[in-house]
Parts: structure tokens; C-alpha cells; sequence
């Protein structure tokens, strides 16, 4: 018996393995393979990038959900420009949280050749799509700092949790609040969904501006999720939120951070490489 066992065993295991392929997995599989936790990975290295830099410039992109040629065309368009400190991504991997959709969208964009940070978009939230972000970027809630500027990225996919989790968390800005990096002169807030949109907690939009506005020298917010370019003060209180296009769009805003104060920032959609829309202010 044991001598049959030995020589019918290779040929049984032989079966079984062809007969894995015939299986796929789940969808909604959690198992990653490749690069994760990249939030912390790039976190430290725009910490130590721009840790004497006052001056900065970054790209913010969002809603690359499907569109991936469309977002390999902005990874191109970002890369040869060879000015961009890093980049912010604003959510919406997926379109239905589907594990290889987040697989392919991080393997594109590890072709940036600058650091690059990632939020979660409400799409995000769908299935196990959640529980793959973490795994492949980290916390939803997030911050770093680049030179003297506190980036702050935040979930703000409320209606995703049914209001069962506290979606924004608040404490979580109070604790930052009061844990504040040396050396911070200035903050900006980044998010994928904007206060008074449907999928925001609007029962406590004033409360989370009042705590935003608690941040040294709030310069204004980022904000995905509707797909075009808008910017709006939501608040009329001069903290102007800059929405930007998807990645459908071929767009993206480039931000540049002066020392003096100035913000610089330009659209670029369409045919990349071409300024659609210029804004100073002051």
C-alpha cells in the first residue's frame, strides 16, 4: 500500500494543482500580493525630502476609478515635468472595491518617480474594498508634514458607514490637534468628499470646519469625488476647497507653495501638458 501511495501520489498532486486554475479567486479577496502600507513608506520620504523646504510643489489627482490608460497618461504627464515634490491622491481607486482594481491602480502609479499618498474615496468603501486599502496604503486618517505644512487626509465617506462610525472623525483631529510637529507654519486639509455634498455628514460640517480652521494657518482644502474642477468656499469664511477633475479627464491641479504665503495653481485636463484654467491668489 505504501509503495502504491508513493507512486500514485505525484500524479494525484499533479491533478489537484491543474485543477487550481480552474478556480479564481474571490473577487473581494483580501490577500494582496505585491507592495503595501505605502502611505507610511512615502510619508517618510517627503518628511525627509522637504524637511528644509519652505517652497513645495505637488500634484493633487483623483476618481482614477476605471479610467487606468487615462491615469498611466497623468503618471507620464507628472513625471516628465520633473518639478513635483509629490503627490496626492484624492480617492476612487475602484469602482466597486474590488481587489484587482486596486492592485492595478497601485501598480501604475508606482511609476511616479516622487512620493505619492493615497485617500479613501467612497467607491473605496464598497465590498472589501476598505480592508484592501488598508492593507496596500494604511488608516484612512492620515497626516504628514512637508516642510513647515501639515497635510491632513481625511475619510469623509460618511454615508458608506450608515453613520454607524464616527465619518469625519473628529477625534482624530483633536488628537493632532494637540500633538502638533515641530516646526508646522501652515496646513492643508485634503479630503474626497467636501462638506454640504450628500455623502458628507452635514449635521456636523460646522463643527468640522471649526476644527480645521483650529490648525495653524489653514491654506485651503482638496476635495475628489464629483468628477470636474470646482473651486468653492463652501463656508464663506476664505478657505476656498479645490475639487479637482478625474482622472477620465486626463486632469490634475498642480499646487505650488511659496514661503511668502503665495499659493500657485494650475489645471491641466484635457491634452496633458496644457494649462486649462491659471489661478493666483494671494
Amino acid at each position: 500500500m505504501r509503495k502504491l501511495f508513493k507512486l500514485t501520489f505525484p500524479l494525484l498532486l499533479s491533478c489537484f494543482l491543474h485543477a487550481c486554475d480552474m478556480f479564481e479567486i474571490h473577487p473581494y479577496d483580501t490577500r494582496v500580493k505585491g507592495e503595501k502600507n505605502l502611505n507610511e513608506k512615502f510619508i517618510r520620504q517627503i518628511n525627509d525630502n522637504l524637511k528644509e523646504k519652505k517652497t513645495m510643489r505637488f500634484a493633487f489627482i483623483s476618481d482614477t476609478q476605471r479610467w487606468y490608460d487615462e491615469t498611466e497618461d497623468m503618471v507620464a504627464d507628472i513625471n516628465a515635468r520633473g518639478d513635483v515634490d509629490f503627490v496626492i491622491h484624492g480617492g476612487d481607486l475602484s469602482d466597486f472595491g474590488a481587489t484587482h482594481e486596486f492592485v492595478l491602480q497601485r501598480d501604475i502609479m508606482l511609476g511616479f518617480q516622487m512620493p505619492w499618498v493615497t485617500l479613501l474615496g467612497n467607491h473605496d468603501c464598497l465590498g472589501t474594498g476598505e480592508d484592501v486599502f488598508e492593507v496596500i496604503w494604511g488608516d484612512p486618517n492620515f497626516y504628514f508634514q512637508a516642510g513647515n505644512v501639515l497635510f491632513i487626509c481625511l475619510n469623509t465617506n460618511c454615508m458608506e458607514y450608515d453613520y454607524s462610525e464616527p465619518v469625519p472623525d473628529l477625534s482624530f483631529l483633536e488628537k493632532l490637534m494637540k500633538n502638533l510637529p515641530e516646526g508646522v507654519e501652515k496646513t492643508v486639509v485634503a479630503m474626497h468628499v467636501s462638506p454640504y455634498d450628500r455623502e458628507f455628514n452635514n449635521n456636523v460640517a460646522n463643527v468640522f470646519q471649526l476644527y480645521l480652521k483650529e490648525f495653524p494657518n489653514l491654506q485651503f482644502c482638496l476635495n475628489g469625488h464629483a468628477h470636474k474642477y470646482v473651486i468653492h468656499e463652501p463656508f464663506n469664511d476664505g478657505i476656498f476647497y479645490y475639487q479637482t477633475p478625474c482622472a477620465k479627464e486626463r486632469g490634475y491641479i498642480l499646487f505650488t507653495i511659496t514661503e511668502d504665503g503665495k499659493t500657485t495653481t494650475l489645471l491641466f485636463s484635457g491634452d496633458l501638458g496644457n494649462i486649462n484654467r491659471p489661478l493666483i491668489r494671494d
